[in-house]
């Protein structure tokens, strides 16, 4: 068997349990910093300012117009309060659109971050950052990206409505799918995808029937880890393409995009990733990726259509010249004809297909 293959292990630190949103005081004093801005969305504002107070005197702030895919303008404003306040780190609080907050100021100051995830983004785990600009999202990846310290406190993910659950859970799901058939998979990333895959297979259905069991949000918050290590080390392919090119054209909401993509992205390229497909039916406990995926998403009443998100049909064809344009590596290339087809069922909600 062939095992050719490089991989590279990331310096995070991760902090993983019950109650443990009360170490981050010591965890900001580890990283010798003095003055952490919280970060959060509107939403989420009051959470925020719990966490500062938990911070004291180590809080400069609070700054909550965290907004989703990071678009460059409240980046830039979020930079000019972290100067004003004096900040010397920040601390993220909630799901991909604070983190991709925290990585947009990192970016451009240098000052390190402590995420602390409420939902199962998995973004806190990489050095990639997202951000849009005049309804294009562009996205890098550096060292000064990657958080220094991520708090998963299962506490914290229980008020996470089902939907939500179970959308932002499909979304790290496709991390772990396409990290199975990325250009640079490696055996480490692929036990980790399997592994993820699996956890949120278990989870996600008693999630939405029981909001507040804990096992089964501890299994999804160990998931959504594993899934986001993938995101991070395996790179991206057909389906993250096709999510942004979507969520920036169209500002469709993030996880739900991915919720809807991810069957009829696994449905494409399951003749050319033969093996890959095999490993996510195996996590799902199913015969076949694509309908495993289809089925799951239908039992979590996830949406399954773009329509449903509020894309027009005018935009298919938009959306099949945007992902032609600069296309990531693929394991099927993508013919415009086939991309329009599956945009097109996405769109209109039908099952997926190869």
């Amino acid at each position: 068997m062939n095992h050719d293959f490089i991989y590279e292990a990331l310096p995070t630190r991760v902090i993983f349990g019950q109650g443990k949103l009360q170490s981050l005081p010591q965890e900001v004093e580890k990283l010798g910093a003095r003055k952490a801005l919280v970060l959060s969305t509107p939403q989420q504002e009051a959470w925020a300012r719990n966490v500062a107070e938990l911070l004291g005197s180590t809080a400069a702030g609070v700054y909550s117009n965290a907004t989703m895919h990071t678009p460059v303008e409240v980046s830039e404003e979020a930079v000019a309060y972290a100067k004003r306040v004096g900040a010397d780190c920040v601390v993220a609080l909630g799901g991909g659109s604070t983190t991709g907050l925290g990585k947009a100021i990192a970016l451009r100051t240098g000052l390190p971050q402590i995420a602390v995830p409420t939902t199962y983004a998995g973004s806190e785990m990489t050095p990639i950052l997202g951000e849009t600009e005049k309804g294009v999202k562009t996205t890098q990846r550096q060292p000064v990206i990657l958080p220094k310290t991520v708090i998963y406190d299962v506490d914290l993910s229980i008020t996470l409505p089902p939907a939500l659950s179970a959308t932002s859970g499909l979304n790290a799901m496709a991390h772990a799918v396409e990290a199975l058939y990325a250009q640079n998979r490696n055996p480490v990333t692929s036990l980790m995808a399997e592994e993820g895959i699996a956890a949120f297979a278990r989870s996600l259905p008693t999630i939405v029937q029981s909001p507040k069991d804990i096992e089964a949000r501890s299994d999804a918050l160990y998931g959504a880890w594993l899934c986001g290590i993938c995101l991070a080390s395996a790179g991206m392919a057909l389906h993250h393409k096709l999510c942004h090119v979507l969520g920036g054209a169209f500002d469709l909401p993030h996880a739900e995009t991915h919720a809807v993509m991810l069957p009829h992205t696994a449905a494409y390229n399951s003749v050319a990733a033969a093996d890959a497909m095999q490993r996510v039916a195996r996590a799902l406990n199913s015969t076949d990726a694509a309908t495993g995926l289809w089925e799951l998403s239908g039992k979590l009443k996830a949406p399954q259509s773009l329509k449903q998100l509020g894309m027009p049909e005018s935009g298919i064809d938009r959306a099949t010249d945007l992902a032609m344009k600069n296309p990531y590596w693929n394991p099927r290339p993508l013919q415009a004809e086939a991309i329009r087809a599956l945009i097109g069922r996405a769109w209109a909600g039908e099952a997926p297909q190869p």
